[in-house]
């Protein structure tokens, strides 16, 4: 497996670090030394001030604020009462990131499943509040930890994805800046979460 990539990577525009990151592994260590790892299946950019999701009204704009912390730091959002895993992207005091919205467990499932019990495997981790919690992620001690760390780490696809093998779509419940193509998910994969683009939503 390639190794843990370091902060300076993540230095970048969110926007093609999300492309490339898609089909890697995201990697848990418990304390204990057993490892809960999943392929990354689905992931979303985030980039203010050039994404409307970030900026739009003052909700928005306080929570994109609490990206702008230095690249390569994990961070939560909370939607609907549930934690979201992002890492931060581009120079510190830039809003930006990518969001882990699915992955297909690799190891570990038995734990997981533990953490999270569900009928259907495939419902364990497609959705990015669901794998917070089947990882056991406590969001107090992974917020500002490094993407490289012992306990919590991303490493990049051993091969790039292949284009005709990359899915890309609007993301997925926002109202403004919903239709920019900033979502990529593995075509097919069973693990990608069954919300849909909201750009096919009606806005009412």
């Amino acid at each position: 497996m390639p190794a843990p990539l370091s902060p300076s990577y993540f230095r970048h525009d969110p926007v093609q670090i999300a492309r490339q990151v898609l089909g890697g592994t995201l990697v848990r260590v418990l304390p204990g030394g057993e490892r809960l790892s999943g392929r990354v299946v689905e992931v979303e950019a985030y980039d203010c001030p050039r994404d409307p999701a970030c900026t739009a009204g003052r909700f928005h704009a306080a929570r994109s604020a609490e990206m702008a912390i230095p690249a390569g730091q994990w961070l939560f959002w909370t939607a609907h009462g549930h934690p979201l895993l992002q890492v931060a992207c581009r120079e510190e005091g830039v809003s930006a990131s990518v969001l882990i919205r699915a992955i297909e467990p690799l190891e570990g499932i038995g734990q997981m499943l533990t953490q999270r019990p569900v009928t259907r495997e495939r419902d364990l981790t497609n959705g990015p509040a669901k794998l917070v919690y089947a990882l056991g992620l406590n969001p107090a001690q992974i917020t500002g930890t490094w993407a490289n760390s012992d306990g919590l780490h991303l490493c990049l696809p051993e091969t790039p994805v292949p284009d005709e093998q990359v899915e890309i779509t609007a993301r997925v419940g926002i109202r403004e800046g919903r239709n920019l193509p900033w979502r990529f998910l593995l075509r097919g994969n069973a693990w990608v979460s069954p919300a849909v683009p909201s750009m096919e939503l009606v806005v009412g």
